[in-house]
């Protein structure tokens, strides 16, 4: 059995790691509001760029004489050759975050065994956990390495995310994509509308099917008990746990471009429509991106709370066990002058 002096050092040590967790996930929830924030005022340009592709549509004319699509974007071809996006976070310590994304990311090869698969890998944990299974290419190697290869990696740009990086990795797949290098691109990432309404998703993203509407092929729910876990960890920090209701600005872009009147272009609708349709494209990554983000911030904050109540729940334990220990030695050393004073 433990002394007093080893269970006194057990709970200063559990106390501290108590500390280190709450604080953790106090900078988690504060991170997650701004993260959501974040998601939150990248849609009205979303959806007024989605309401104007709608309009050029219903405008032009998106096939020739043959049947084939005007636009390179919308061309669909046999799946030999695909691309996965795959977006996990760069940092652990978010609970089942990273494995629920990998897990499905698995699933997808498994369904695509006969398919060659380029990976492109935004996060450090999907970087180190596919080129630890898969080969990686250079960007200038010619010929294939394997089935499935890593082509590209991106890692420590979700801490900082910018619309200027993601449009860069957008153009060079749709540069990929226009070559006919790859014949789909598919994005894996974790969907967040709130905090207890979450699932990691495969999106096809190549080619466009239908403007606006995310084309899922593959879908993961979160377990009822880890929905419950993150609905306690929200309401603890006061984070809203349903899906915050459509802003102004958000009602406004619903209305632009929708009015159904004949709009004057400078240039063809054909025209604006082709160059418009590859920033789509990557606002669609984008957002893909913040909210991969903000549920990542979401799986750190329950971790740490769960850690925390861990912690708290050891100290208690710790604290009963010191209280025996004390007092069994007390009533020893109470016994002993006892017995001392009687054998005098």
């Amino acid at each position: 059995m433990a002394n007093v002096l080893d269970l006194r050092r057990r709970i200063r040590s559990v106390k501290n790691t108590r500390q280190i967790t709450k604080a953790m996930k106090m900078v988690s929830a504060a991170r997650l509001r701004r993260a959501q924030e974040r998601a939150l005022a990248s849609r009205p340009m979303g959806q007024m760029l989605i309401n104007l592709l709608e309009s050029l549509i219903s405008r032009s004319e998106l096939v020739d004489e043959t049947g084939v699509p005007k636009h390179p974007l919308l061309e669909q071809r046999p799946e030999e050759n695909i691309l996965l996006i795959l977006i996990t976070g760069d940092r652990g310590l978010a609970g089942a975050f990273n494995s629920n994304v990998l897990k499905a990311a698995m699933k997808f090869l498994q369904v695509k065994a006969d398919k060659n698969i380029d990976i492109v890998a935004i996060g450090r944990k999907g970087r180190d956990f596919m080129r630890r299974r898969y080969p990686t290419v250079q960007a200038d190697q010619t010929g294939r390495a394997g089935k499935v290869q890593v082509v590209d990696k991106y890692v420590g740009i979700l801490g900082k995310l910018e619309f200027e990086d993601v449009s860069e990795a957008a153009e060079a797949l749709i540069k990929r994509y226009t070559r006919g290098e790859v014949d789909s691109v598919y994005l894996l990432f974790n969907e967040f509308k709130s905090v207890i309404s979450q699932r990691v998703i495969v999106q096809r993203l190549l080619p466009v099917q239908e403007i606006g509407r995310r084309e899922v092929t593959q879908a993961e729910e979160v377990s009822v008990a880890e929905r419950e876990r993150m609905g306690e960890a929200a309401r603890a920090a006061g984070i809203p746990l349903r899906e915050p209701e459509p802003t102004e600005a958000e009602r406004e872009a619903a209305k632009f471009g929708a009015q159904p009147v004949d709009y004057i272009y400078e240039q063809p609708p054909a025209e604006l429509f082709a160059s418009i349709l590859p920033r789509y494209i990557s606002i669609e990554i984008f957002q893909a991106m913040l909210e991969s983000t903000a549920a990542e911030h979401a799986a750190r904050m329950t971790a740490m709370d769960s850690a925390t109540n861990n912690a708290n729940e050891v100290i208690d334990s710790l604290t009963l066990n010191l209280n025996r220990v004390r007092q069994a030695a007390i009533t020893k050393e109470i016994i002993e002058i006892v017995s001392g004073a009687a054998a005098l």
